[in-house]
């Protein structure tokens, strides 16, 4: 524990300096409450602009931040001094990854304020924000460990971040992309969110955020062992 609160707090440091990182974690809460409270249009649903954006922020902070923050270490060779030191990559990881998460949680409690909810439904809420940035966070673990620099990780983590965040506000408008994107657990989440008045999960979500999660630990399994 002391190891991982040493790199929760290395990591606090290094993303109030990285402003690159940092801006990860404030442009869609600002976005959510500038486009929430500016436009209004007859017949725009409950909590239109919080729903997209909320999902939005759940593909892309998560992933981006830590692909980014895992490459740069390992293009710098500080990741391979750290886990020479006696830190074990379960604890660096469980570092790195409560800081990115408590840093999105904070912007999904930002959006989740400005969405009219009542408190139930802001519970519902924040539980389901939470399991997307989890499940986001190792995808981006994944794409970090199997990248060599931070270049090659943001090659994959722009097109993959674009894919889960877009995919839910496409599948709106199209049927095909709905049936296509049921898959993927972004668009499970913001199906739920979406009906979060009157919520009533399904298996078959509970079996596509489950395979998604899954997955990810597989292919992040599979990275690690491959650059170890």
């Amino acid at each position: 524990m002391n190891h991982t609160a040493a790199i929760f707090k290395k990591q606090l440091k290094d993303t109030c300096k990285n402003k690159t990182i940092l801006i990860q974690f404030v442009m869609f809460p600002v976005l959510t409450l500038v486009m929430h409270n500016m436009i209004k249009i007859d017949g725009m649903p409950k909590n239109f602009f919080v729903n997209l954006f909320a999902v939005m922020y759940m593909g892309m902070a998560p992933l981006t931040s830590i692909s980014a923050v895992i490459a740069e270490e390992k293009e710098k060779n500080t990741l391979r001094v750290l886990l020479m030191s006696n830190v074990k990559p379960c604890e660096y990881l469980l570092g790195i990854g409560s800081h990115i998460w408590t840093a999105c949680m904070l912007g999904a409690a930002v959006i989740c304020t400005v969405g009219n909810y009542r408190l139930q439904e802001r519970i519902i809420f924040m539980i389901l924000m939470a399991a997307g940035i989890f499940i986001s966070l190792l995808l981006g673990a994944a794409i970090g460990i199997w990248s060599k620099n931070q270049m090659m990780a943001s090659s994959i983590a722009i097109p993959v971040m674009m894919v889960l965040s877009f995919l839910p506000m496409l599948s709106m408008f199209h049927d095909t992309v709905r049936k296509v994107g049921r898959f993927i657990y972004s668009e499970q989440i913001n199906r739920m969110i979406s009906q979060i008045d009157s919520l009533q999960i399904e298996k078959e979500s509970i079996c596509i955020l489950g395979g998604n999660l899954v997955i990810f630990v597989v292919l992040f399994l599979t990275a690690y062992r491959k650059w170890d």
